[in-house]
């Protein structure tokens, strides 16, 4: 019987080749040996899927902020846009009062 903790399935594929290398020599050691390494190799996967799921949060939160950081600058443009024809219209309307004195 094979108590060697194997990673799932789905994450298999996002796995270190080496850590996947790694519990595969295991697994084929005599069992007292294997026993012995199973709680630190199991602690390996966990620790490299936590890993995984950090750096997805990151990499997501990060495309967020590119997204965020896209619509910032189209408001700021479009704000800039809005003062400087404002801005227009006050002169224009300045220039036309000052022509009626």
């Amino acid at each position: 019987m094979n108590a060697t903790p194997e990673p799932d399935r789905e994450s298999t594929g996002e796995m270190p080749p080496e850590v996947l290398e790694l519990a595969a020599a295991i697994a084929t050691l005599p069992a007292p040996y294997r026993v012995a390494l199973d709680p630190s190799l199991k602690r390996v996967l966990e620790s490299s899927e936590r890993r995984r799921r950090i750096l997805n949060l990151v990499q997501d939160a990060l495309s967020q902020l590119r997204l965020d950081m896209k619509y910032l600058v189209f408001d700021l443009e479009a704000t800039r846009r809005e003062r400087d024809r404002y801005r227009q219209q006050l002169d224009e309307l300045s220039d036309r009062g000052a022509s009626d004195e």
